[in-house]
């Protein structure tokens, strides 16, 4: 699917794999939570896009994980990258404290290692895949 590019590199964008049938379906639920269009997803198989957009993050990197880029110039890296989302979407900031209840994140940590390091294989539980 073409992702339109940002209209300004300084504005919240998540750089996701665009060949991950997990990550895409994913990336379909924060669009539909997404009313106010405050995130730009980009593949990072969109080289163009990663170079305005990707800080310099290293491709081997954003294969590993997803990567929110904020306006401020903090990246957030897989299951870390999660609080931030939800702190950015309307109808959802109320979920982003659960992540700080002790062992929280480091439980999601090593469940989004877990599914990361195995998405490709994963896709067949897809619908539509």
């Amino acid at each position: 699917m073409s992702t339109p590019l940002a209209a300004n590199p300084t504005d919240p964008t998540l750089i996701y794999d665009g060949e991950c049938g997990i990550c895409q379906q994913s990336v379909a639920l924060l669009r539909r939570w997404d009313r106010e269009h405050v995130l730009h997803y980009i593949p990072f198989q969109d080289a163009a896009g990663v170079a305005r957009h990707g800080r310099g993050i290293a491709l081997p990197a954003l294969a590993a994980a997803m990567h929110l880029v904020l306006p401020d110039g903090r990246v957030y890296a897989g299951a870390d990258a999660i609080p931030e989302l939800l702190r950015l979407l309307p109808g959802k900031r109320w979920l982003a404290p659960l992540f700080a209840i002790p062992g929280v994140l480091p439980v999601a940590r090593r469940i989004y290692a877990q599914i990361a390091a195995r998405r490709h294989c994963l896709v067949r539980g897809i619908p539509g895949r």
